[in-house]
């Protein structure tokens, strides 16, 4: 029996049914979930973790890394569904543009909700698509987000790089522990 933890991939204000997001990488896990069919069933259990939206929050920045967006489109479709009001930068980083998660769904997100601004950080440009290069440091943050420093970071994605996001701000650019919240992805 294999076993896996999921982040949930749809908002509090979607009822009607759940929604989980796995990139599948041809192994182990990723292999069995690829066989499931329609009719097939499959043991859920509630949800672990705190790496959740406060209410409270009115301006934050996200930094994600691949399918570490996962909670954080859930995140951002309940902040407009509710009606928060929260202003949220989200900087996304990915080998290239076709390696972008919920692209579409992000893009249909900025149009309905003007507190939403998403930037891209590729390894590689891609055509048609407006982004930085290189990986998230110090710089891109600054530039990206410039009012940072009032800002409550959330940073998800590979264990590397939530470690080295977690100390640009920490260390560079002396944002205090509770201002940031972590969520690591581990065994894509």
């Amino acid at each position: 029996q294999n076993r896996k933890n999921l982040s949930i991939s749809k908002s509090h204000t979607e009822k009607s049914y759940v929604k989980f997001t796995k990139k599948l990488t041809g192994r182990g896990f990723s292999e069995e979930l690829n066989t499931l069919r329609p009719d097939d069933m499959v043991k859920i259990q509630y949800p672990f973790g705190s790496f959740t939206l406060q209410r409270s929050d009115d301006k934050i920045a996200f930094l994600s890394g691949g399918i570490g967006i996962t909670p954080i489109q859930s995140m951002c479709k309940y902040a407009i569904d509710a009606k928060l009001g929260t202003d949220i930068v989200l900087l996304y980083g990915n080998q290239s543009g076709r390696d972008i998660v919920f692209k579409e769904d992000f893009d249909e997100m900025q149009r309905q909700y003007s507190k939403l601004r998403v930037a891209h950080v590729l390894c590689a440009p891609s055509p048609g698509l407006n982004c930085r290069i290189g990986l998230i440091n110090k710089d891109i943050i600054t530039k990206e987000i410039p009012d940072y420093i009032g800002r409550k970071f959330y940073l998800c994605g590979p264990p590397v790089m939530v470690e080295a996001m977690k100390k640009i701000l920490s260390e560079e650019l002396l944002i205090s522990h509770e201002r940031i919240v972590t969520e690591n992805f581990q065994g894509y």
